[in-house]
């Protein structure tokens, strides 16, 4: 099945092309995509998402690890996340999750499974993510798992004709393990 996390409570796996449908609940939701760089995704974009993510776990030289995230306890999709390597052992963290299952740690669980794989498994030196401003959940998830504020970036992002300002966040590997170790 290739590469699989798993956490207390939810498995974050690789997707499959018969994840699409579970894709879209969210990802055609306005209000979960209205702090994101797309969306909310028509079905053909939701196909393509998970049709993309796929053929990225066939490279030879991955750059890209998109995931589904799902319930341990009954395999249920209900969000995805990903890792991008940048350049210099860089990468930037992502995620995304359904309405429904918003505000009960399930974000925070799997951003720490990313950082963990991150640094124990692919050797990045530096993991970054950006938010909204406004998505407090979103810096909160990051806060959580030890990132630091770094910037505040002034008309960052253009989306839905207007520029947008981004919160970014970053953690070194010895950070992560650092805090790891005071645990």
């Amino acid at each position: 099945m290739g590469l699989q996390l798993q956490t207390e409570r939810l498995i974050i796996r690789e997707f499959i092309y018969e994840d699409w449908p579970a894709v879209h609940a969210y990802a055609s939701d306005p209000k979960v995509t209205r702090y994101m760089s797309w969306g909310p995704n028509d079905e053909a974009a939701s196909r393509g998402f998970v049709k993309a993510a796929v053929a990225q776990q066939q490279e030879v030289s991955r750059t890209a690890y998109d995931l589904a995230i799902t319930l341990k306890s009954n395999g249920k999709l209900i969000g995805g996340c990903g890792i991008y390597r940048q350049r210099f052992k860089e990468g930037e963290m992502g995620y995304c999750l359904h309405r429904a299952y918003w505000n009960k740690g399930y974000v925070t669980e799997a951003a720490a499974a990313l950082l963990e794989f991150a640094f124990s498994q692919e050797d990045f030196h530096r993991i970054y993510a950006t938010c909204d401003p406004q998505n407090l959940g979103s810096a909160r998830v990051m806060e959580k798992n030890g990132m630091r504020r770094e910037g505040y970036m002034k008309e960052h992002l253009f989306r839905d004709g207007q520029w947008r300002d981004s919160l970014l966040y970053a953690i070194l590997s010895w950070e992560w393990r650092s805090a790891r170790e005071e645990v």
